[in-house]
C-alpha cells in the first residue's frame, strides 16, 4: 500500500477557534477518499493545508512523498485542486478557459489541442465548448472547474465540496467522472463533502469532526461500527407507526428515509410483533426487512458516541 497523502496530528487554529485538531489521515494511491463531515467540522482548512495554501501550527503532512511545510511549490506542481466556489473565467468560453489553465500550468503548447479534446470529451463539455463560462448552469461550471483542474494531468485531485448546490443528475455525472479519472488514469482523489451519501461512491471514507476524524475506513467497515441491526420498515400511515415504533422493546431509534422508516434496534424484530403494535391503531405493516446502516446513521452513531 503506497500513501498518496498523510498527516501526522496536523493542527491549525484561527484566533480562540481551532478549524484542525490533530488530524492523523491516509490516503492510499488511485483511490477516492471522501473527508465527510457538517459546516465547520475542519475539512476546507484540511484541503487548504494540504495544497499548501495555509501552514499548519503543528503537525506534518505529506502529499506524494513531498513534505507541505517544506515544499509547499512542490506539493503544488503534483497536485489539482478545486475550491468550493467557482473560480474560472466567466467572460472567456469553456475552451478558453482550459486553454488558460494549461498555460498557467506550463503544459507544453504542442499538446494543448488534443488534451483539451479528450477533457471536453471526457467531461462531457464538447457541445458546450464555444459558450461563455457565466452562461454554464451551475453543473456544468463544476464539470469545467474539474477539467481545468485535471488539465495538467495531476497525481492528486483535491475537490472541496464539489457538488454543493449541483441538482441530482449533474452530482451523479460528476462523481462518474471522478471513477473515471481513477480507473482509466491511476489518480488519486481526495473530496470532502457534507453530503452522507456521497460517501457510499468513496473507496474510503473519514468522518470529520471538530477538525479531527471520529473514524476512517471502508464503507463497509464504518457500517460495522454500528452495533445491534438497522431495520427498513414499510407501513401506512407512516406517521403514526413511528411514534409506536419508538415504544418497542430494544428500539434505539426511528428516522424517516422517504417513504420508509428506518429502525435502530438491539436485535431484529419479529413481524408479528410489530404488526400486534400496529393494529391497535390502524397501521398497516407493508415490509419489514433488515437492511445495511446507511452513512448517516454511522455518522449520527459516530457523533452520539463522541458525546
Amino acid at each position: 500500500m503506497t500513501l498518496a497523502i498523510s498527516t501526522t496530528d496536523l493542527r491549525r487554529s484561527f484566533g480562540v477557534i481551532q478549524a484542525v485538531a490533530g488530524l492523523n489521515l491516509e490516503v492510499t494511491q488511485g483511490q477516492i477518499y471522501g473527508l465527510v463531515g457538517p459546516d465547520g467540522a475542519g475539512k476546507t482548512t484540511a484541503l487548504r493545508i494540504l495544497c499548501g495554501v495555509l501552514r499548519p501550527d503543528a503537525g506534518h503532512a505529506q502529499v506524494m512523498g513531498v513534505d507541505v511545510g517544506r515544499d509547499p511549490e512542490g506539493v503544488r506542481k503534483r497536485i489539482g485542486y478545486m475550491p468550493q466556489r467557482f473560480s474560472l473565467y466567466g467572460d472567456l468560453t469553456v475552451r478558453e478557459n482550459m486553454q488558460f489553465f494549461a498555460e498557467v500550468y506550463g503544459v507544453p503548447r504542442a499538446s494543448h489541442a488534443a488534451l483539451i479534446t479528450r477533457l471536453l470529451a471526457f467531461s462531457r463539455l464538447s457541445p458546450f465548448q464555444s459558450r461563455r463560462a457565466d452562461a454554464l448552469s451551475g453543473g456544468m461550471k463544476q464539470k469545467l472547474a474539474l477539467a481545468c483542474a485535471l488539465i495538467h494531468r495531476p497525481d492528486v485531485l483535491m475537490l472541496d465540496e464539489p457538488t454543493t448546490g449541483v441538482d441530482p443528475v449533474s452530482r451523479r455525472e460528476f462523481w462518474d467522472i471522478l471513477r473515471e479519472a481513477v480507473t482509466q488514469d491511476g489518480m488519486t482523489v481526495l473530496v470532502s463533502t457534507p453530503y452522507m451519501d456521497e460517501a457510499d461512491r468513496c473507496h474510503a471514507v473519514g468522518f470529520m469532526r471538530a477538525g479531527a476524524l471520529m473514524a476512517a475506513g471502508t464503507p463497509r467497515e464504518l457500517q460495522r461500527l454500528v452495533p445491534g441491526v438497522v431495520l427498513e420498515v414499510q407501513a401506512h400511515p407512516y406517521q403514526g407507526a413511528q411514534a409506536h415504533l419508538h415504544d418497542l422493546p430494544g428500539v434505539h431509534g426511528v428516522q424517516i428515509f422517504g417513504d420508509r422508516l428506518h429502525v435502530i434496534a438491539e436485535t431484529e424484530l419479529a413481524e408479528e410483533d410489530v404488526r400486534a403494535a400496529f393494529a391497535p391503531h390502524a397501521i398497516t405493516l407493508v415490509s419489514l426487512r433488515r437492511i445495511q446502516p446507511t452513512m448517516e446513521e454511522v455518522f449520527m452513531y459516530l457523533q452520539r458516541a463522541a458525546k
